[in-house]
């Protein structure tokens, strides 16, 4: 009865006022495990280094940590990693600041919510279609709710979670994939902004 409108609402103004601008950069790098670290390659040269990720191992159950996914750096082939951000654009966040300063919290609150989670759909959609690249897209669930318990191959991990908490991995992140071309830049708490 109350979230319902307040979504189409929302979902009516989008539309018809086009403040979401949505926009993705992503690519696919040559990588390799070395220990608990994840290495990334030069496309034109896999010899050279161009990136390092060190990820904690888990203190319990199998013991693994991200870079056990990739084939090891010693081994007969390379690996590949996808990376990707995505944004819905600024407009979203300066309306939602303006409903903030005008003291319509709950309004302000709406629309916040509602960007974020049009950042994050456009973030799920876009890891299946990296995953169909990979040829690895159509085997999801069919069921939706079973797809939130990661019924489908591959996996999307962002910076700032437990299996990969070095915020300030995003600069890397950024260095690799120039995320500033669809507006995107980096807060100095390493957030991504809009």
């Amino acid at each position: 009865e109350t979230a319902e409108p307040i979504f189409e609402r929302l979902r009516a103004e989008a539309h018809e006022e086009s403040f979401l601008q949505p926009q993705v950069v992503y690519g696919w790098w040559p990588a390799a495990s070395d220990g608990d670290d994840l290495v990334v390659f030069d496309p034109e040269d896999e010899a050279a280094e161009i990136a390092r990720f060190s990820f904690p191992r888990q203190q319990s159950r199998q013991r693994r940590c991200l870079a056990d996914y990739f084939a090891p750096r010693d081994g007969e082939r390379r690996d590949v990693v996808g990376f990707h951000c995505v944004t819905v654009g600024e407009e979203v966040s300066r309306r939602a600041k303006s409903l903030f300063e005008a003291d319509r919290y709950a309004d302000y609150l709406y629309l916040h919510g509602f960007g974020v989670e049009c950042a994050e759909a456009l973030a799920e959609l876009w890891h299946k279609r990296m995953r169909a690249e990979l040829g690895i897209g159509h085997h999801d669930d069919p069921r939706v709710e079973r797809l939130f318990s990661q019924n489908y191959q591959g996996c999307r991990y962002s910076f700032g979670y437990p299996a990969c908490p070095e915020m300030s991995d995003q600069e890397t992140l950024f260095r690799l994939l120039e995320p500033e071309r669809i507006g995107c830049r980096l807060t100095e708490n390493w957030q991504i902004d809009p």
